[in-house]
């Protein structure tokens, strides 16, 4: 048996066909029972069956395969299963029948409570506390419920039936066949899926209402909720119904199956799951509240939904063969919400915030601890990690890239052939490229596998000399750094006008281009040397430019006199904050170009400007911290104008754009300390406290509100504190819940900082929610890591505790918790699911010194584990990056009278 373990796939002499699985979960002593008959097709002579099962408990007598042809029943002469390789190997005396038969196995197992496999989630329901039973099978968890081949490429239908208390709703896959009520319970039947991957499987199992509409071609589309909420339920029912229609006439392919159902369950780990036919969500990705979600939460639940059911053609109808092309699902649904979206919701202009997207690829892939897109997975555990900016944002960035250099015409059909083509079966990332090389006649497989194969992304750099533009690429490092990559860069650019564009294939490392002959008789001899140059117009392509100084100063003028796109402006502004970041930049000039945004309107360059000035303050306080508020006061200046135009209220009218943005900057205002917004802040939250219903509280601006009432609490003034934790209690409105977690440990007071950090352990913050108290306010970065690593017990740091440093705060308060590390407990939750890198990555990332870099890596070398491995590495990767950046800005001579000019500057 032991020719099996440490493999990263399993063996291919047996192919599932065909599922036939019964469950009966026990939502009061949270275990379950089952069976499964699986139709396999023996393919090669073996004495092993190898299969997939974790946490499981398999009855041994209960095993047996059947001959189809000669109806002999074999038993197994040895059933073991792997815990650590999550397989069950069964041998036998005898060789296996080649052809066609039926493994049976009966099982039981627990309803964990780790958000993953077949688990338990917490609801109240008449004011008492119930269990529902959920599945999350993606990525390899389907093997926690039932032992099957637990791989995409494994697909086979499924017939299930479930044995549940009679008075619940109890919902898979396919529509009801049957339901027969025996007394307390019953058991309900299902239609046999279409042939699917196991991680695609679905059961939940709960007290639930619903609302209910039609597609025009007649497939039922449902959204369930907790009872009472239904009404919540109807926008992502209005989106959902006219997205399935869309995508039919999109991908020239009808939806598959004949319902939709859509479901929010309160303990989700991820933000949604697509499981074909029964889309499982967290509650604040599909329920909207008219009267207490805010513009941000209702663009989430469109996106959300758009996102998960292009995945029911791109990802279930077609499904990648192996992790490694875990993007073609997660790429290519990312992509497409988008697109999804924009056609519901034109006027929510959605392809301006895509540079979003593209923005938190770059960060990610900056970094020499990235992946290539097309990325190698040989365990299990690995597949987690790769859930992150690389496979979703990167990987819709290039789809869009691609789509912006073949067409918009050209890239549909291709993409309709293909899944004509790859229908109930697997593919592979060159067969898409294939698809789209056939269709389009251009190179794409040349183009792309640049992009996909290699991790890393160029920056082209751009001068002019002698009439000439000269371009030059090299791998873009956050480290400023050298790299080896070179890629085929599809060059946009325009000259002073949006309408003398031209593209072109950078192949090589360098190419100089003849500016007369690019631009032709459109623009005059003497205007082409004073005309500002945008190169990757509306920042379509996945890639940074650096400018000379000649270059950047007429983009500057450009940007002052409002001449740019939104997303160019938006792309200067990035690109320059990376070269920053990566000291091939001054942060002089930097906070320069920031300045000329005073007048900016636009809601994605603002809310970029704002995440750029959090960034630059951190650097700022670690390496000037005698100027941090003169930054606080510039940043004030630059969102003041903007807070003055948006006001506090909502406007008669205004845009879906200007309704978030009015949040985030007053957010911003707050967390810079100005006192006319922390003021107000206060009287609108005190308004709120005595009415949950005041128009002087919106729910755009709650959040903001939330902050400021934060800056201002301290353990010694707790009564803001200790009214916001009144409102989460009171509140059952998940959305609300999370405003107020976000904005906990925006406190400055380190003391109230570990108070927060310790309620987000405790019962009342369900376990997909503590990560929303990280990462902190700059003043708690070394109290969370503190608390990351140390014993919860009543005693203060570094008292009693070997070994830990006395921060100069107490930790009284930690006596609620059994005697154990934190880091051990969020270990045994978390496990190996994603959730657990966010831990890292929000602690260790805010750090900036490579002292506190080995201190991490010491610690980690005896509390790791393989998932959080790669997140561990980038996180480490950032703090060093931190650490050279705040060395670069301490030794920048004009940065003093610089930051002081722009603090005070009268516009």
């Amino acid at each position: 048996m032991d020719q099996f373990k440490g493999q990263p796939r399993l063996p291919k002499f047996a192919i599932p066909k065909r599922y036939d699985i019964r469950l009966k979960p026990d939502l009061i002593s949270c275990r379950f029972a089952g069976s499964v008959a699986v139709d396999l097709d023996i393919v090669a002579a073996t004495s092993f069956i190898v299969l997939n099962a974790a946490e499981l408990t398999v009855a041994a007598g209960s095993v047996s395969f059947t001959h189809r042809d000669s109806s002999k029943v074999i038993k197994p002469s040895r059933v073991e299963l792997f815990e650590s390789d999550e397989i069950l190997v069964l041998e036998f005396a005898e060789a296996v029948p080649i052809g066609l038969g039926v493994l049976a196995i009966q099982f039981e197992g627990i309803l964990n409570d780790r958000m993953k496999g077949f688990y338990r989630s917490t609801y109240e329901h008449n004011g008492e506390k119930k269990n529902m039973a959920v599945t999350q099978f993606e990525p390899a968890d389907a093997r926690r419920c039932f032992p099957c081949w637990d791989e995409p490429a494994c697909k086979a239908t499924f017939k299930i039936t479930l044995d549940v208390p009679s008075e619940l709703v109890a919902l898979s896959n396919m529509p009801v066949v049957e339901e027969k009520v025996d007394g307390s319970l019953k058991t309900v039947s299902y239609q046999e899926s279409p042939i699917m991957s196991t991680y695609l499987v679905a059961v939940v199992v709960g007290l639930f209402d619903y609302v209910e509409d039609h597609t025009s071609d007649g497939v039922k589309v449902r959204v369930y909720c907790q009872v009472g909420k239904a009404n919540q339920g109807k926008f992502a029912l209005h989106v959902a119904t006219r997205t399935l229609e869309l995508y039919k006439d999109y991908f020239a392919t009808p939806y598959p199956l004949p319902k939709m159902d859509m479901i929010a369950i309160p303990d989700f780990a991820a933000g949604a799951m697509e499981n074909y036919g029964l889309v499982t969500y967290r509650e604040t990705a599909l329920l909207f509240d008219e009267q207490h979600s805010a513009a941000v939460n209702k663009q989430r639940v469109a996106t959300v939904v758009g996102h998960e059911l292009a995945h029911q053609w791109f990802g279930n109808l077609v499904t990648m063969e192996w992790w490694t092309d875990l993007w073609l699902n997660e790429g290519f649904a990312t992509w497409v919400s988008y697109l999804a979206t924009d056609s519901l919701f034109p006027d929510w202009k959605i392809w301006s915030q895509f540079v979003n997207e593209s923005t938190e690829g770059l960060r990610l892939d900056g970094l020499a601890e990235s992946h290539p897109i097309e990325v190698e997975v040989n365990h299990a555990g690995e597949i987690d990690e790769i859930f992150d900016s690389i496979s979703y944002r990167k990987g819709a960035s290039v789809i869009r890239m691609l789509q912006s250099y073949l067409g918009a015409e050209s890239f549909q059909r291709s993409l309709a052939s293909y899944i004509k083509k790859h229908a109930y079966s697997n593919a592979k990332t060159v067969d898409l490229w294939n698809a789209l090389e056939e269709g389009s006649g251009e190179p794409v497989n040349k183009l792309m596998s640049s992009w996909t194969k290699q991790m890393g992304y160029p920056v082209v750099s751009v001068k002019v000399n002698n009439q000439k533009l000269e371009f030059n690429q090299s791998q873009f490092l956050s480290s400023g750094a050298n790299g080896e990559g070179q890629w085929v860069v599809p060059v946009t650019l325009c000259f002073g006008s949006y309408d003398v564009r031209k593209n072109f294939l950078l192949q090589a490392k360098s190419e100089a281009l003849d500016i007369k002959e690019l631009v032709g008789s459109q623009i005059a001899g003497d205007q082409v040397a004073n005309s500002w140059i945008k190169v990757n117009v509306d920042q379509t392509g996945f890639y940074r430019v650096k400018y000379d100084e000649p270059l950047a100063a007429r983009l500057r003028y450009a940007i002052d006199k409002q001449l740019l796109s939104t997303a160019d402006r938006y792309g200067i502004l990035d690109d320059l904050f990376a070269l920053c970041m990566a000291r091939q930049e001054s942060l002089t000039s930097l906070i320069n170009l920031m300045g000329a945004y005073r007048g900016e309107v636009e809601y994605i360059v603002l809310s970029n400007l704002i995440s750029i000035s959090y960034k630059v303050r951190r650097i700022a306080a670690d390496a000037v911290p005698d100027l941090v508020d003169y930054f606080k006061q510039f940043f004030i200046n630059l969102f003041q104008y903007t807070a003055e135009r948006l006001g506090w209220e909502p406007k008669p009218g205004e845009s879906h754009l200007d309704a978030m943005l009015r949040g985030e900057i007053l957010t911003a205002l707050a967390q810079f300390g100005h006192d006319p917004t922390l003021e107000e802040a206060n009287k609108r939250f005190q308004a709120f406290l005595n009415d949950r219903n005041t128009p002087l509280c919106s729910p755009d601006i709650r959040k903001a509100t939330y902050v400021a009432v934060m800056q201002q609490a301290s353990k010694s003034n707790r009564l803001g504190y200790e009214s916001l934790l009144k409102v989460y209690r009171e509140t059952d409105l998940s959305q609300e819940k999370i405003r107020i977690l976000g904005s906990l440990s925006d406190t400055p007071d380190p003391d109230l900082v570990l108070e927060v950090l310790n309620f987000m352990l405790s019962p009342e913050v369900r376990s997909q929610d503590v990560i929303m108290g990280l990462p902190t306010s700059p003043e708690g970065r070394d109290v969370a890591w503190e608390w990351l690593k140390v014993r919860n017990t009543s005693q203060p740091i570094g008292f009693g505790i070997v070994g830990r440093p006395n921060l100069g705060f107490n930790t009284h308060r930690l006596n609620n918790f059994p005697i154990q590390e934190n880091w051990e407990r969020i270990l045994k939750t978390y496990g190996s699911g994603f959730l657990i890198t966010r831990f890292v990555s929000a602690v260790v990332s805010p750090f900036a010194s490579v002292e506190k870099a080995k201190e991490v890596e010491e610690f980690f070398v005896s509390h790791g584990t393989q998932s959080i491995a790669r997140t561990l590495k980038q996180s480490l990767e950032r703090v060093n990056i931190n650490a050279n950046w705040v060395q670069s800005v301490k030794n920048e001579n004009n940065l003093v009278d610089a930051v002081k000019e722009l603090a005070y500057r009268k516009y």
